[in-house]
């Protein structure tokens, strides 16, 4: 939650060079799981898809983004697929893999993703 904002400047930033969205996972800090004290965002363990649904209105609610937030299954295919948990940056470009950020988030680096957005832009014009 803490880079919600900043992803928000970078989607607004770049909204003409790439297409933006964030999926949402699985908690990292469920309130019946691996909690931390003092969390502002109270969400337990998804047990339905109305559950993580109405967690992903909470977030986008506290920190509104400008792009589609999509919903992973309750399988977690796509946090198992990216290795995403508690939160990772991926840039798509042509259907490959292009960049793989560090797990966050001690290694979540925004700038390095928009570092690759100016070059590309850069390169494009």
């Amino acid at each position: 939650m803490a880079n919600l904002g900043k992803f928000r400047k970078l989607t607004a930033e770049y909204q003409g060079v790439a297409d933006f969205v964030l999926v949402y996972i699985s908690e990292a800090h469920p309130t019946d799981g691996w909690a931390i004290d003092g969390n502002v965002f109270q969400v337990s363990n998804h047990v339905s898809m109305k559950e993580r649904e109405a967690a992903a209105r909470q977030m986008s609610a506290m920190e509104p983004q400008d792009c589609p937030v999509l919903l992973d299954k309750l399988d977690d295919a796509a946090n198992k697929a990216f290795a995403a948990l508690p939160e990772r940056l991926y840039i798509v470009n042509g259907g490959n893999v292009v960049y793989k950020g560090g797990q966050g988030p001690f290694r979540y680096k925004l700038q390095e993703v928009e570092d690759w957005l100016k070059a590309y832009k850069e390169k494009e014009e």
